[in-house]
């Protein structure tokens, strides 16, 4: 874990809420002066804490408001086979969240598709056609109660 103080959290919380916020506007919400919220903003960047800065879009409004769970389990667990399957799948634009996870199924994929016609040409032609599916199993969102991307951070 980074060695970061109650300022640096602080940064991080507001740049959670609102990646555009400026220097000048964190600065004046945290009673410093803009050079050191900069100095410490390369820093978490540098040391990899802030990884990127990116957009969150409302899917709906782009057509993609299907939401499906895939349990994805493998025939051969060979580290070659499972690192084949990771390589395959983040070339799939339909999948936008990808686990290796414990339990019954190897990985769980969260895919994002327009209706059920674009589900079934990527299950067809897309996840079937990857070497080494055992068997998959979708589960369908009804209702998406809470999806957000902000890090729990405790001050």
């Amino acid at each position: 874990m980074a060695n970061l103080d109650i300022i640096d959290l602080k940064i991080l919380q507001l740049l959670q809420a609102n990646a555009l916020m400026t220097n000048k506007e964190i600065a004046a919400r945290l009673n410093l002066t803009t050079t050191p919220i900069h100095e410490r903003i390369k820093r978490l960047e540098n040391e990899g804490v802030i990884e990127k800065y990116t957009a969150i879009l409302n899917k709906s409004k782009l057509g993609k408001s299907l939401v499906v769970l895939v349990d994805v389990t493998l025939k051969e667990h060979a580290a070659s086979f499972l690192e084949q399957f990771e390589k395959d799948v983040l070339l799939l634009p339909e999948v936008v969240e990808c686990y290796c996870i414990s339990g019954g199924s190897d990985f769980l994929l969260k895919v994002l598709v327009k209706d059920m016609d674009e589900y079934r040409h990527f299950i067809l032609h897309k996840l079937a056609t990857l070497s080494n599916i055992g068997n998959a199993q979708s589960r369908f969102v009804v209702n998406e109660i809470k999806s957000q991307t902000p890090v729990p951070i405790d001050v």
